[in-house]
């Protein structure tokens, strides 16, 4: 879609009357796994909010913000902070493609443990930047396919954390309401974005 990036908008103003099919649902988050991530790590996964009881557990954590109710679908975009370490899957394919010989990569996985792993604040930018890197891909994807979307990241991230069973190290990174703009509801004009000018120091 040649004007992707200037069409999508953030939408306040779900048609909760729209639902969103859950095989355009699958194919958002295929299109959005492409996103790419530290030594293809992928230290990320998805909790698709879609139920009334789980929207209504969700809203009560995240300022009580109505469109999480009036969306079909809201994404918790769930960051691993320990998603460097020996124990993440993504190893065994660079396992593989060494013959089956860990060794190989051992050295790899240190590296990367010495990189992120260091102190809390390492951990914790390295499972926010790679998140947020699925998290941008997922809106781009959703806007591809006709869907539209909105960020939030107004939310108590101990109650996030606590509501939904996050294992220990895992992160709410970002929320993201998926579904269709209520068109009896115009959206509020663009704001000014920076130019190229104002952005760039050329060097």
């Amino acid at each position: 879609m040649p004007n992707l990036f200037e069409d999508r908008r953030s939408s306040s103003d779900f048609d909760p009357a729209r639902p969103l099919p859950d095989g355009l649902l699958r194919e958002i988050v295929r299109l959005a796994a492409f996103a790419p991530s530290a030594n293809n790590l992928q230290p990320w996964r998805l909790i698709a909010v879609r139920t009334d009881e789980a929207k209504r557990r969700l809203h009560a954590v995240a300022n009580r913000q109505p469109r999480i109710l009036l969306a079909p679908v809201t994404l918790i975009v769930v960051a691993d902070s320990e998603g460097f370490g020996a124990k993440n899957p993504s190893w065994d394919e660079l396992v593989e493609r060494a013959g089956g010989d860990r060794t190989r990569i051992e050295r790899q996985i240190a590296v990367t443990a010495s990189r992120y792993g260091v102190s809390p604040e390492t951990r914790t930018k390295f499972a926010h930047k790679n998140s947020s890197l699925l998290a941008m891909s997922l809106m781009y994807a959703a806007k591809s396919l006709g869907v539209d979307s909105h960020p939030m990241d107004g939310f108590d991230v101990d109650g996030v954390v606590k509501e939904f069973a996050l294992a220990p190290g895992e992160q709410p990174s970002m929320l993201i309401a998926l579904g269709y703009h209520d068109d009896a509801k115009p959206l509020a004009p663009r704001r000014r974005r920076r130019t190229y000018d104002e952005l760039v120091e050329d060097l």
